[in-house]
């Protein structure tokens, strides 16, 4: 008699755990869905946006069904961009804009305003670096590094804040740097800039806490998006290029664009507060945060013992640099260059 009931239960328990499995799988479908269909349709505004992380950043919140607007100051990057997402079957809208000026960047909101209606989405990603020792750099390169890091980041968020709280939503991303967390040497104007825009974005999530409008302050480590072959490099240019390549490279050290992307538009989605990226990234904040005397010890004695020196104020882009045209250094950094090639930078080759 016992043995009648075996098979009839056995097989309703298997039933009632196929079933489980199907409804978590369900459920886990409709999660995903419910995540894209809150990007899905959504207008986002990238500044920075034809190349690099720019580009990165475009095709994943495309592949959430966003539809896109880019700007940059260089109308052929720009086209290139905008072929390359409609080709991805994205909707991209490009608009040639100098975020460092003002009336630039107001007539930009204008123009993607009326283009698609109203922007939901802006990500302040506009950047450039210049590498090499405090003795070789100028007055204006720290000028500059804050016009288009820190400006290049306010302007567009207070153009677009009156229209994000009228409507009571909004996201702004702002893209900073493990360099707004601590000082790296031979980074000086660069870290400048991203200490300045780390402050702004952190004291503007404060302030609209509210507003239904949320900023996140996204901080990346080193990513492999080919940007080192157009970095300015002074000093001892062959050095100075060849420290930062490789670090902007070699796996284990660097995050690849992609999933630095992704990760970026997850926090976006979410409206965290802040998202830092890599491991390296974290462990470096929290040290430095625990102990900021150490640190900053450490990062002397690294300046004095392992980086170059030189006082040449002029300026070579990476790919100008004869080290990246070693076969060493193409060996060692051949996944920063295929990054390049991915990412659209214009020095790839």
């Amino acid at each position: 008699m016992r043995k009648r009931w075996i098979v009839p239960i056995a097989a309703s328990a298997a039933g009632i755990g196929a079933a489980a499995g199907v409804g978590a799988g369900v459920a886990a479908t409709l999660l995903l869905r419910r995540r894209v269909s809150q990007l899905a349709g959504s207008v986002v505004l990238i500044t920075g946006g034809s190349r690099g992380l720019g580009i990165a950043l475009a095709r994943e919140f495309a592949r959430q069904g966003c539809r896109l607007a880019l700007c940059a100051r260089d109308a052929a990057e720009l086209n290139a961009a905008r072929q390359d997402l409609e080709s991805r079957g994205a909707e991209a809208f490009t608009v040639e804009c100098d975020v460092g000026d003002r009336a630039q960047v107001e007539r930009l909101v204008e123009r993607v305003r009326g283009h698609y209606g109203r922007v939901d989405i802006l990500v302040n990603n506009a950047g450039e670096i210049r590498v090499g020792p405090l003795e070789a750099m100028e007055l204006e390169d720290f000028e500059k590094a804050m016009r288009v890091m820190f400006w290049g980041a306010v302007y567009p968020t207070l153009a677009l804040l009156p229209h994000f709280r009228s409507r009571g939503s909004g996201r702004i991303v702002n893209i900073t740097s493990i360099g707004g967390k601590l000082a790296v040497p031979h980074l000086l104007p660069y870290t400048c800039a991203k200490f300045a825009a780390v402050g702004f974005s952190e004291g503007l999530r404060a302030e609209l806490k509210d507003t239904g409008v949320r900023v996140v302050t996204i901080v990346p480590g080193l990513m492999r998006t080919g940007s080192h072959l157009n970095a300015e490099f002074k000093g001892e240019h062959d050095r100075e290029a060849a420290w930062f390549s490789l670090g902007a490279t070699l796996p284990g050290v660097s995050m690849s664009a992609e999933r630095a992307a992704r990760q970026i538009v997850a926090a976006a989605r979410r409206g965290r507060a802040e998202k830092i990226l890599t491991a390296q990234a974290n462990l470096l904040a929290r040290f430095h945060g625990l102990f900021p005397g150490l640190t900053s010890e450490l990062l002397g004695l690294m300046d004095h013992w392992l980086l170059p020196s030189g006082e040449s104020t002029a300026t070579r882009r990476g790919s100008e640099t004869g080290v990246m045209r070693s076969p060493a250094m193409s060996a060692a950094t051949v996944l920063g260059r295929r990054a390049a090639r991915r990412f659209l930078q214009p020095q790839a080759t």
